[in-house]
């Protein structure tokens, strides 16, 4: 175990440079009394490296030092290879580039790792999109991705259901993230950052300008906070629902996860008929109304009373149609 840290402290060392004690302790979970041990041993077995006391102090190595060591068991030579994404790296323009290094990787490897890194990519495939979604084509996705590495701002066009006409806007583009399938740009406008779908900027050009992105910037920080916010905000009402035991059957096939657990927590005894009632969260009328309508009769809204009318008005428009003779 020790040994492991010890390897550990030497790779965060080579690949962010200077660290305090402090921050080694909080990454490795260790005591900072237990990090001073450790580069005491460190030291002692001639490794480079040198601490500088003070409040930009830290321990960094000696420039030009890099370990030969890799230290890879069997179990991260499997992981390394799990954690491929063709299907994403290949829509941001870097296939080849992934299919090069891990190449390169298996090279490197002893036999016995590299046959178990075969292994994996035999038996494992990650497929990011959704079963009825074959996730997004973006145009603008290589552009996007090219300038947030380099850090320069873009003159952007976007569609967006919540501005009419399209909105033109300068951006600090800040980071990338795919998720379900869908490709979303991090950026700041102004004092806000914002989340943007790719799929729906109309117009991207590249400025020449650059811009500093901030050093705390943390984009899994940012994207879990987001994703809080955003199903805080999605649900705003509730409905109140009679389900068939066929329908409630249905519920977590064709509804989202958070109605479908709210039904499994609300749902009272069955009435005589197997029917029961369950309160469930809604994100709008308009999004109920076309929600409930897949389960057909297999659902009977009760509250509240605007969406039971929209519902009995689809209903009725319904029967008019299928109880009218056929056109011939």
């Amino acid at each position: 175990m020790r040994a492991s840290r010890l390897l550990s402290i030497l790779l965060l060392l080579q690949t962010r440079g200077r660290l305090t004690a402090r921050e080694l302790a909080g990454t490795l979970e260790v005591s900072v009394r237990t990090i001073y041990r450790d580069m005491e041993s460190l030291h002692a077995a001639g490794v480079p490296l040198y601490g500088d006391a003070g409040p930009s102090g830290g321990y960094r190595l000696v420039d030009g030092y890099r370990t030969r060591l890799t230290g890879l068991t069997g179990q991260e030579a499997e992981a390394l290879f799990l954690t491929g994404m063709p299907g994403p790296a290949a829509e941001l323009g870097l296939g080849a580039a992934v299919a090069a290094a891990q190449l390169k990787v298996r090279a490197a490897l002893p036999e016995e790792l590299r046959d178990r890194a075969s292994r994996v990519q035999e038996r494992f495939h990650l497929d990011p999109h959704g079963w009825y979604y074959d996730g997004d084509r973006p145009v603008h996705l290589t552009a996007i991705a090219e300038a947030v590495w380099n850090q320069r701002r873009v003159l952007m066009s976007y569609r967006s259901w919540k501005e009419s006409p399209e909105a033109a806007r300068t951006l600090e583009p800040y980071a990338v993230v795919i998720k379900g399938g869908k490709w979303y740009l991090v950026a700041r406008g102004g004092e806000r950052v914002r989340t943007y779908r790719v799929q729906h900027i109309t117009g991207l050009t590249v400025l020449e300008e650059t811009f500093e992105r901030p050093h705390d910037f943390d984009v899994a920080v940012y994207w879990r906070e987001f994703l809080a916010g955003f199903h805080e905000r999605l649900f705003q009402g509730e409905a109140t629902l009679r389900l068939s035991p066929a329908g409630r059957a249905r519920v977590r096939e064709v509804l989202s996860s958070a109605v479908a657990g709210a039904v499994d927590r609300t749902a009272g005894a069955p009435d005589a008929d197997g029917w029961v009632t369950a309160v469930v969260p809604i994100e709008s009328l308009t999004h109920a109304h076309t929600e409930f309508m897949k389960l057909g009769a297999l659902v009977e809204v009760l509250e509240p009373p605007e969406l039971r009318g929209r519902m009995e008005a689809t209903a009725r428009d319904l029967a008019g149609l299928y109880l009218a003779p056929a056109p011939r």
